[in-house]
């Protein structure tokens, strides 16, 4: 039996980010993963994910500021270039980037308004319809780099990785739980930290939580949402973007994945329902052909011929709120409903700290203090 005070279910990018805060701290800690790290079944592989600081929220704005400070310190301490700043434009008339500014403004994050023709003349590759929100800070996170980065700092203050480990079981045991992978060894935790992405609903009722807590638990809908990579037409510098019109459409440079040469693009919520061990991992035709006409229509910059394409799964709550709260023992931990990687070291401080007990975090993320409860 492998023994360690705090267990880690999950290597993504919420799991090496908790495991990393922990060791950091000096515990001692192992995260368990059931495949290879970096593997492509879930939420956190490739080159690109979005790194924003605008939110019509100022509760998730603010936010962001705290994991920008986390990420800086991630590249500082690794070496790994998690972070590109690229800046950031919102647009559409269902984003109101006018509204947007006026929360950013209130919390002193800078941004600039800019007209639909002066913005064309900024970004000739993007035809606006409405005007246009520049954000600075916004840009491109490595998600691949960043979990390596995180697990091997965690490992360097001596925490251990399990990966190829699949959970059977999680039991009580006189001292915290013990855990099962077939043909493995058992591992006896104090405390769990559940970090399991979109195989967290699949995982509930083998996880011994009260039956009140998992009633007051939120849906986790779990979709498999599409992707694809459209070359760019010149080597133009790309901002990220958030475009709510017709569809609700984000993009940003594709990275390492395409060797710097294509546009991802993708609907922000045009998946179709699946689970985790059921997903096929096969590119919706009608949600392809939807981004290519919408390439054609408002992004000249982009020749409107895929050049690759992925799947990748949300895991989505009601409220698109997170999850991060302690029930007993487990910590379980859902930032998710396709907009959680930009919070991913800071949502590892803020699990942390709940499985050390040293920590609190936002009500908005816990059953009792949120909207969630009430679902």
């Amino acid at each position: 039996m492998l023994q360690t005070k705090y267990a880690v279910i999950g290597a993504g990018l919420a799991g090496a980010a908790t495991a990393w805060q922990l060791a950091r701290a000096g515990h001692e800690v192992t995260a368990i993963e059931q495949y290879d790290v970096g593997h492509p079944y879930g939420s956190s592989h490739g080159s690109a994910r979005i790194f924003r600081r605008v939110y019509p929220q100022a509760f998730y704005a603010h936010l962001t500021g705290r994991a920008e400070a986390l990420w800086h310190e991630l590249a500082a301490e690794s070496g790994a270039k998690v972070l590109t700043t690229t800046g950031g434009l919102d647009f559409g008339a269902q984003r109101n980037p006018r509204k947007l500014a006026r929360v950013l403004e209130s919390l002193g994050i800078y941004s600039r308004l800019y007209g639909a023709e002066e913005a064309r003349s900024l970004w000739p590759q993007i035809n606006f319809d409405t005007e246009v929100l520049y954000q600075p800070d916004a840009g491109v996170i490595d998600a691949d780099l960043a979990v390596r980065a995180m697990l091997d700092l965690a490992c360097a203050s001596g925490a251990q990785l399990l990966s190829g480990w699949p959970i059977g079981s999680v039991t009580p045991s006189a001292r915290g739980y013990t855990l099962k992978s077939p043909g493995r060894p058992l591992v006896h935790a104090e405390t769990v930290v559940v970090c399991a992405g979109a195989w967290l609903p699949e995982m509930l009722p083998e996880l011994p939580l009260p039956d009140a807590a998992l009633r007051a638990l939120p849906r986790l809908a779990v979709t498999q949402q599409q992707v694809l990579h459209f070359p760019v037409r010149d080597l133009a510098d790309w901002p990220v973007f958030v475009h709510m019109g017709p569809l609700q459409v984000y993009g940003l440079p594709g990275g390492r994945d395409v060797d710097g040469l294509a546009m991802k693009v993708a609907e922000h919520d045009g998946g179709r329902p699946t689970t985790a061990s059921g997903r096929d991992g096969i590119v919706d035709p009608a949600a392809r052909d939807r981004l290519i006409d919408y390439v054609r229509t408002y992004l000249p910059g982009l020749r409107p011929t895929p050049v690759a394409e992925d799947t990748c799964l949300y895991t989505s709550t009601p409220t698109e709120d997170f999850l991060i709260d302690r029930i007993g023992g487990i910590v379980l931990v859902s930032p998710c409903s396709g907009h959680g990687a930009k919070f991913a070291p800071l949502v590892g401080k803020l699990a942390a700290g709940l499985a050390t007990g040293r920590g609190r975090v936002p009500a908005e993320f816990t059953l009792a203090g949120s909207a969630l409860g009430a679902l």
